[in-house]
């Protein structure tokens, strides 16, 4: 009994209360589903996400509902997930859904967008400032209803074979990047590509790209793309964190039994959770694995900043002329951001300040 409780707690210790394992054992269908990822086992934090969300919610229910996860491409296309899910052909998926920005621009908020959220904001947002109403309506145009599952955190932005020091160094520039970030690039003459994460080593090798970003200094390190492109950058400008989803069919959703609902939204904030710390973990060791093995670390210059943020707002206006759920998703998205970064400058920010700038004094 102790053993059942405790795993049912660490799906989502409030489901456990409500509705211990043997009750659920007794009680409940047995359920399979099979779930869809955007990402190969390579990525063993992004995709390990999904085994884990799959291990708490059997856990939960004495293996009675039980979540498959197929790696991208098993079973669908990487960038095709949410089509899969919305047809039918897998109940659910895992997903940043920015990916399917071409079908609702609004999406985009939904992961993560060019001068956007971190990753404490963006779940905050979620939950507290509006995000998941908005975000839930646009899903619902796809017969889809989703739930946060993950956070990378903070990203890199990306390996360049040259430094980057104005505009001008940009013209012509060949660089694999997607989502609102590649069109603020292309403003300045850049040439985004878009390109299969299995491609990215062999384009850069061949020359056939300049440069390219992916995710942080865990998985960068395992690409090997600082043995190529030595200059590696930061932030990613293009994204302050990326969320990522469980996209579910809604039929199969509302086929759910109640406690099964309850038990799979919460095993989705235990892996949200579990996701982040794992890279909080992970990648710093990373970082400096790389900095020793050649790397070479800097910063985006500041006016180059400055342009990338004038562009990105202007795209976002631009769109929002023509779209009113995107209209409504970057005024509450938006005004989220600007009401919490002064806290954030009084809080985290001066006390991460300190603490850095006392490392080196030690």
């Amino acid at each position: 009994m102790k053993r059942r409780r405790g795993l049912a707690a660490a799906a989502g210790g409030m489901v456990a209360g409500a509705i211990a394992a043997p009750a659920v054992a007794q009680s409940l269908p047995e359920v399979k589903w099979r779930l869809a990822s955007s990402f190969g086992r390579g990525l063993d934090t992004i995709f390990g996400t999904s085994e884990t969300l799959a291990r708490y919610v059997a856990d939960a229910t004495d293996n009675r509902f039980q979540i498959q996860a197929f790696a991208a491409d098993q079973i669908a296309p990487a960038r095709m997930v949410l089509d899969a899910v919305q047809s039918g052909a897998v109940d659910c998926g895992q997903s940043p859904v920015n990916f399917y920005r071409g079908k609702e621009p609004a999406l985009a908020f939904a992961a993560g967008v060019p001068f956007g959220l971190n990753a404490r904001m963006q779940h905050a947002w979620w939950h507290f400032g509006g995000g998941v109403e908005i975000i839930t309506a646009a899903l619902a145009k796809f017969n889809i209803v989703g739930f946060p599952m993950g956070n990378s955190g903070t990203q890199m932005g990306g390996f360049f074979r040259k430094e980057l020091n104005a505009m001008a160094d940009l013209k012509g520039l060949r660089f694999r990047l997607a989502g609102f970030g590649a069109d603020v690039l292309a403003r300045f003459g850049a040439l985004p590509q878009q390109i299969a994460a299995a491609d990215v080593y062999p384009a850069l090798e061949k020359g056939t790209i300049d440069g390219t970003e992916f995710v942080g200094p865990y998985d960068d390190e395992k690409l090997g793309f600082h043995k190529i492109a030595k200059y590696y950058y930061y932030p990613s400008w293009w994204e302050g964190s990326v969320m990522y989803h469980l996209v579910v069919n809604l039929d199969q959703w509302n086929k759910l039994p109640k406690a099964y609902q309850h038990i799979l939204k919460n095993a989705c904030e235990a892996a949200n959770n579990w996701m982040l710390a794992r890279y909080d973990a992970v990648n710093a060791p990373a970082l400096h694995r790389m900095v020793a093995d050649g790397a070479v670390l800097k910063p985006f210059p500041q006016a180059m900043m400055e342009g990338f943020y004038k562009a990105a707002h202007d795209i976002y206006d631009e769109t929002a002329a023509n779209s009113p759920t995107f209209k409504q998703a970057l005024e509450s998205y938006t005004g989220f951001r600007d009401t919490q970064l002064p806290w954030w400058q009084v809080g985290e920010l001066s006390y991460d300040s300190f603490m850095v700038h006392m490392r080196t004094q030690r």
